[in-house]
């Protein structure tokens, strides 16, 4: 069991090629997922519209796992204006909602965009004149305008602006707050017989933008975003030993927090930003440390002869989960940092490992192996009951979305390394096919 942690604490190294962009692809779970119309948005302006924003959002509700866009091919109409939707063809056409939008060049590089999403089903029962009750009189209301806004983004911008509205539009129809705006960090290698083959990458959470933030001749792993999403710390072995980094994301300045003697590895940003758990073994076993990132100074959290490893902060900063073998085998098991209390958590299948928590605390993201095999899991912290929610192979570092909608995670595919993404109920899931190279280890980052 001991080289089973070992081998999920460190980097294996396979060969690489190189590879572009990130590429998402839907594999399962379509059928379930609600349908919505983006009709294409109307532009007018002098110079060519710089990308395609009903195509961003489009992406956005596919990748979401909670809806599926309705093929414009298909569609019976390409409305830019309420006034002029055909509701009774949409509902024959299957399709509940809409999103319609209008973009506008204000001055060179400049954009505004109003959009509308529209309940086709509110609309076609009240005829669009829906009245209500206010104050002992009956109003006019448009209760089948579920959303609707101005926005405006420069050039540099109009992704984002895209991601913006995919947000509004996905909060106001599941009640989520969206994450199309996040980030993701994870390390690739493209060409193993490169002078530095290994590199942190961070990109948006769709793999546009992506950005080598570090390269290096020996393995990185590990990244954890500060809860600001401003910095980085990771693991590498530059130095002909284990050190654990701090660095910032925009002015790419370093800083090394942790270079003792024997593992210095799995850094884990405290909720607040002021701490930064870690796994030690400067005093013989590896155990899970809490350090004071101002003061640099040290808290011993574990003291066992078995491995602790993998530390994860609950959301309120008040516990730590971990891994464990004092059972005999991987369990997650967590602590109470002001009682050091040490409870475990997990008792299905061979092994736990690699647990996170969900954003609202209840759930745990973990890794678990039953009958040899490693999937991805979803603990219930209060009844204890596990889903597994993968089927694919060697899954491993899963790292939730912080709206706790979906998972991120390394696995195989036709004997390549790369990210998989499924949701936290096991109903969706999509690969984002790298191409040639290895993808490991990816985070999350907080809401932007």
């Amino acid at each position: 069991m001991k080289r089973i942690i070992t081998a999920l604490s460190f980097l294996c190294v396979v060969c690489f090629q190189a590879q572009a962009k990130l590429e998402i692809l839907i594999t399962e779970g379509v059928e379930s997922t609600r349908p919505i119309a983006v009709i294409p948005f109307k532009y007018e302006g002098t110079t060519e519209l710089p990308m395609d924003i009903a195509e961003i959002i489009a992406s956005d509700m596919a990748r979401s796992g909670k809806f599926h866009p309705f093929p414009q091919i298909n569609m019976p109409q390409k409305p830019h204006l309420e006034a002029d939707v055909d509701y009774q063809a949409w509902l024959d056409a299957g399709v509940e909602t809409i999103l319609i939008g209008e973009v506008k060049q204000t001055v060179l590089d400049q954009f505004q965009v109003h959009y509308t999403l529209i309940d086709i089903v509110r609309g076609q029962i009240t005829g669009t004149n829906s009245r209500m009750l206010s104050e002992g009189e009956l109003i006019e209301t448009n209760d089948h305008i579920l959303y609707e806004a101005d926005v405006t983004a420069d050039l540099s911008r109009f992704r984002q602006l895209a991601h913006h509205i995919s947000d509004n539009v996905f909060e106001t129809l599941t009640g989520i707050p969206g994450a199309f705006k996040t980030r993701i960090a994870y390390v690739k290698v493209s060409d193993y017989n490169a002078e530095r083959p290994y590199k942190l990458m961070v990109a948006d959470y769709d793999g546009f933008g992506e950005r080598e933030l570090i390269s290096s001749s020996e393995p990185l792993m590990s990244p954890s975003w500060s809860p600001d999403a401003t910095k980085l710390a990771y693991v590498t072995f530059e130095n002909a030993q284990a050190q654990i980094y701090i660095q910032d994301l925009y002015s790419t300045d370093r800083d090394m927090i942790a270079s003792f003697p024997g593992i210095n590895g799995a850094p884990q940003w405290s909720p607040d930003g002021t701490k930064m758990a870690m796994v030690l073994s400067k005093d013989g076993d590896p155990e899970i440390y809490v350090m004071d990132l101002l003061s640099r100074k040290l808290s011993r959290i574990t003291k066992h002869r078995a491995i602790d490893t993998e530390p994860s902060w609950s959301p309120d900063g008040k516990k730590l989960i971990f891994t464990s073998e004092r059972g005999g085998k991987p369990q997650l098991y967590s602590v109470n940092l002001d009682t050091k209390r040490v409870k475990r958590l997990t008792f299905t299948g061979e092994m736990n490992l690699g647990g996170s928590f969900s954003p609202n605390g209840q759930e745990l993201i973990l890794v678990n192996r039953t009958r040899g095999n490693y999937h991805i899991g979803r603990l219930d912290v209060g009844s204890g009951a596990l889903q597994v929610l993968t089927k694919t192979y060697l899954d491993e570092s899963p790292s939730i979305a912080p709206n706790g909608s979906m998972v991120i995670y390394s696995t195989l595919h036709d004997g390549d390394q790369v990210l998989a993404l499924v949701s936290v109920d096991g109903r969706f899931k999509a690969r984002l096919p790298l191409g040639v190279g290895q993808y490991k280890s990816p985070a999350w980052s907080p809401m932007l």
